[in-house]
């Protein structure tokens, strides 16, 4: 029996249920001469150029090229804390919206792990953007009662769509490997949704190539392949990093074996140290400041 396509499957809610991510619109207008985006910690950039033209640049060893020029309308998302600068006319500046975005869990976050530092497409190439952008351009524009509030969440709307395009036409946005290229594909995609949906079930290569319809020497071949890793090490991956989140949250590490499928408490507290290096009681010590949540309220316009 073939499996049904991976459009049938819901993708990315397992994601961003466990995993939040949220916008807050920070700019809309003009900007003229040279802005500055610094880095913060667990903060990513989401920049529609609307009209005219402009040209994004990057310090060295930032593992995107060092200039980016834009002449029609485009989107730049920085799913990564990237430092850039955007170099505009002196005088017709090129007009914008810009949203902060931030994942839970910043660098933890599953997405940001698997997109690359930055994502640049024209509008022209992405029309499923299109009525979503035209709504968030009118609020943008407009002062009006929950107008914050619902720009934000229409920003938050575009980026969802974004990552379902991502989904479907990874190799146009840069992604070439990694999860985003996993849920690409139409049977690696009901493995990992279902190792999302219930990381706590005793899954092995055989149940999970069953998922996928696949033998398990192919399946085995296939995701190594396309995901990059063996499928038992994203599984114990994708454990760990639900127990990060869990270990902020002020879980028991008792609670939490429980929860991902662990015997007991110390077999997770093992696996979790040879992952980390550390128990979870001395990685959260280590850690406590830095779990990014996915909801911050933006205090500076650029």
């Amino acid at each position: 029996m073939l499996a049904p396509p991976a459009q049938a499957l819901d993708r990315l809610s397992a994601l961003l249920e466990r995993f939040q991510v949220s916008a807050r619109l920070f700019h809309t207008g003009a900007l003229c001469g040279v802005s500055t985006f610094d880095v913060q910690p667990g903060r990513g950039f989401f920049h529609v150029l609307r009209r005219g033209e402009m040209v994004v640049t990057h310090r060295k060893g930032a593992r995107v090229l060092r200039r980016v020029a834009a002449k029609e309308p485009t989107l730049f998302f920085y799913p990564q804390p990237l430092a850039h600068q955007f170099h505009n006319a002196p005088v017709d500046g090129s007009d914008f919206t810009c949203a902060s975005v931030y994942f839970e869990g910043g660098a933890s976050h599953p997405l940001v792990r698997a997109l690359p530092p930055l994502i640049v497409l024209p509008l022209a190439s992405v029309p499923s953007l299109s009525a979503a952008l035209d709504l968030l351009f009118h609020e943008a524009d407009q002062m009006r009662c929950g107008h914050r509030l619902m720009v934000d969440r229409l920003f938050e709307v575009v980026l969802l769509q974004l990552l379902r395009w991502l989904l479907d036409h990874g190799d146009e946005g840069g992604v070439s490997i990694g999860l985003v290229s996993g849920l690409a594909d139409p049977q690696l995609a009901r493995a990992l949704t279902a190792m999302h949906e219930r990381p706590q079930r005793s899954w092995s290569v055989e149940t999970l190539a069953d998922q996928a319809v696949m033998s398990r020497s192919a399946f085995a071949n296939r995701f190594k392949r396309i995901v990059g890793i063996a499928p038992a090490d994203y599984l114990t991956d994708w454990r760990m990093t639900l127990a990060k989140k869990q270990l902020h949250q002020g879980c028991a590490v008792k609670l939490i074996a429980q929860e991902l499928g662990y015997a007991n408490a110390s077999a997770l507290s093992r696996v979790f140290a040879q992952r980390t290096g550390m128990s979870p009681k001395q990685w959260l010590a280590h850690h406590q400041a830095n779990w990014q949540p996915s909801a911050v309220h933006e205090t500076g316009v650029y």
